[in-house]
């Protein structure tokens, strides 16, 4: 099939590559601008670079909605548009144009976590599995008709970084096997179940701010989404910002105002945690390591000199 591919970042970048080591023919490549935004700035391999290095067209643009970029893709003629990590609104009259209409690629297993960032997202709230989906594009975001979908496991200490590496594994045996399936002249694929749908937003600085009334488990897994190259969680000390990088549910329970620094246990430093805290019935968050202000990154146990005193939302 003639195959033209939305996409940005690691994410389009390996669409494109498997696209371009299938038997299908990819014509043009469209994707965004280099942007500052921090997360966009993570996982950035260059789509346009990639396509470039294969004598294949490429078009720049922040959203895929003006004439000057609808003539093209008439011209290009394509069999199927493929999207991955497009980031804005691609209008009917762009998704509809090609013979067999456009195949998006997300990264979660649909039809939960449609919309951005659903790694982290469904890290953080404790999910068991992880994956990527390929579905047909329709008028609703993240919504159309499932081509193909796999998944992977979410083991207890996995990062968002390891499952990003499990996950984009996943991009072209899911890319090509769903387009394997158009091309073999398949119409009828599985509708969402929309009463399962749920949809989030983009991370930002406050998605990363640690909310000491949340449970130490929830907590725990904040910080494993938020790892290295992401932002880490973040809370105050002495009206200075402290970085979490390691921490782990304590082994004992803890009682008390929700971000007392209360105990030193094993490695770590024992924060209390949960709204119901006062109860002593609670897990506490075990602090192991942690990056100062200034950018010092140390163990827990030797920032935190002694006991008493809280981590708090706010300078």
């Amino acid at each position: 099939m003639r195959v033209v591919m939305f996409g940005y970042q690691t994410w389009g970048h390996r669409t494109l590559q498997a696209l371009l080591d299938s038997e299908h023919d990819v014509v043009m490549v469209v994707t965004h601008p280099k942007s500052e935004h921090a997360y966009e700035k993570i996982w950035s391999d260059s789509v346009a670079d990639l396509a470039t290095e294969h004598n294949v067209p490429v078009v720049i643009r922040n959203r895929p909605d003006d004439d000057e970029l609808f003539a093209r893709l008439q011209e290009a003629d394509p069999d199927i548009i493929v999207a991955n990590n497009w980031r804005t609104w691609i209008p009917p009259r762009i998704f509809g144009l090609p013979r067999y209409g456009t195949l998006n690629v997300h990264d979660s297993l649909l039809p939960k976590y449609a919309g951005f960032s659903p790694i982290i997202w469904a890290l953080i709230n404790g999910e068991s599995e992880v994956g990527v989906t390929a579905h047909m594009m329709d008028d609703t975001l993240d919504a159309g008709d499932i081509v193909l979908q796999q998944a992977v496991a979410v083991g207890p200490t996995d990062t968002a970084t390891d499952l990003f590496h499990k996950t984009v594994d996943l991009i072209a045996p899911v890319t090509v096997g769903a387009l394997d399936r158009i091309a073999a002249g398949e119409t009828e694929f599985t509708p969402q179940d929309r009463s399962q749908a749920s949809f989030f937003h983009k991370r930002a600085e406050e998605d990363i701010r640690i909310d000491w009334n949340w449970s130490a488990e929830e907590l725990e897994r904040l910080v494993r989404a938020q790892s290295a190259p992401y932002p880490a969680a973040f809370t105050y000390h002495r009206g200075r910002r402290l970085e979490i990088l390691a921490a782990v549910v304590s082994e004992g329970r803890y009682g008390g105002t929700p971000g007392r620094i209360f105990y030193r246990e094993g490695n770590g430093v024992v924060i209390v945690a949960g709204a119901d805290a006062r109860t002593g019935r609670n897990h506490g968050l075990a602090i192991t390591r942690v990056r100062t202000e200034d950018g010092e990154e140390m163990f827990a146990t030797d920032y935190f000199t002694r006991m008493g005193g809280y981590l708090t939302g706010r300078r």
